[in-house]
C-alpha cells in the first residue's frame, strides 16, 4: 500500500444541485480514509451564465421555474438533502462565477498559511475552507439566497470569523481571479465536462456525476494498492 495520500481533484460549480447532494459522499470519504486521501478542491464554470443556461436553456420548459422544479425533484431522491421550495425563484444569481472567486480568495488565504487548512471538529470535521464552501451551497440550495452578491459572501465572512480584508484584498489585486483561471485550465487539461467530477491518479481515473460512495471509495482503495508507478496486470 502506497504511503502516500490519494490527491483527489474535486471540480464542482456552487450552484450544482447533484455536487450538493453529493457532499455527504465527500463527507464520508474523509471519514473513512482520513489522511490516506487529500482533496484539492476546484470549480467549473457550468452555471457561469445563468442566463444562457437556464433562461434561454429552459424556456420552453418553463424557464427558472422549470428548472426550479427539475432540481426539487433531484432532491426528493436523496433524504439528507435540504431545499428551499422556492429554489430558482426570486433573486436567481446571474452567476456562479462571483462566488468561486470568493472562495478562491479564501483558498489562497490557506495556501498562504494565513488560514488553517486543518479539519475541525467545531465544524463537522470541516476545514474553514470546507465548511465555508458548504455553508454558501446551502445559503443558496436551502436558504434560497443570492450567492453570486458580494453581501452575501461577506456576511458568511463575519459568520466565520475569515479575515474580511485579505478576502478584498485578493479579489481587487486579481490574486483570486488568477486561482479560478488556474481551476478553468484544469477543466480542460482533465477534460472536465460536468459536475461533480472526482480526478484520480493523475487523471487516469476519473468519475462524474451522480457516482454512489462506493464506487468512489473503490477507486481510492485501488489507487492506494496499486500506485501508478507499480506495473499492473490488467
Amino acid at each position: 500500500m502506497s504511503d502516500k495520500p490519494v490527491v483527489i481533484d474535486h471540480f464542482s460549480d456552487l450552484l450544482c444541485v447533484w455536487a450538493y447532494a453529493a457532499q455527504i459522499r465527500v463527507d464520508e470519504l474523509q471519514r473513512e480514509f482520513g489522511d490516506q486521501v487529500q482533496m484539492d478542491y476546484h470549480f467549473i464554470p457550468l452555471f457561469a451564465v445563468t442566463e444562457k443556461r437556464i433562461g434561454a436553456g429552459w424556456r420552453d420548459k418553463g424557464g427558472y421555474a422549470g428548472f426550479g422544479q427539475h432540481v426539487l425533484e433531484v432532491c426528493r431522491q436523496f433524504e439528507h438533502v435540504e431545499i428551499s421550495a422556492k429554489v430558482w425563484q426570486g433573486d436567481v444569481p446571474k452567476s456562479s462565477a462571483n462566488a468561486h472567486l470568493f472562495l478562491k480568495a479564501l483558498q489562497v488565504l490557506e495556501k498562504l498559511g494565513e488560514i488553517d487548512p486543518e479539519p475541525r471538529t467545531e465544524l463537522d470535521g470541516h476545514s474553514l475552507f470546507e465548511e465555508t464552501t458548504w455553508r454558501l451551497r446551502q445559503a443558496f440550495f436551502r436558504d434560497n439566497k443570492n450567492i453570486a452578491r458580494l453581501e452575501c459572501q461577506m456576511e458568511l465572512a463575519e459568520e466565520m470569523q475569515l479575515p474580511a480584508q485579505r478576502i478584498m484584498d485578493l479579489l481587487h489585486d486579481g490574486g483570486a481571479m488568477a486561482a479560478l483561471c488556474r481551476d478553468i485550465e484544469l477543466c480542460k487539461e482533465f477534460d472536465v465536462g460536468g459536475s461533480p467530477t472526482y480526478v484520480l491518479n493523475e487523471g487516469r481515473q476519473k468519475l462524474y456525476g451522480n457516482v454512489g460512495y462506493k464506487v468512489i471509495a473503490a477507486n481510492v482503495q485501488e489507487v492506494l494498492h496499486q500506485p501508478a508507478a507499480q506495473a499492473s496486470w490488467c
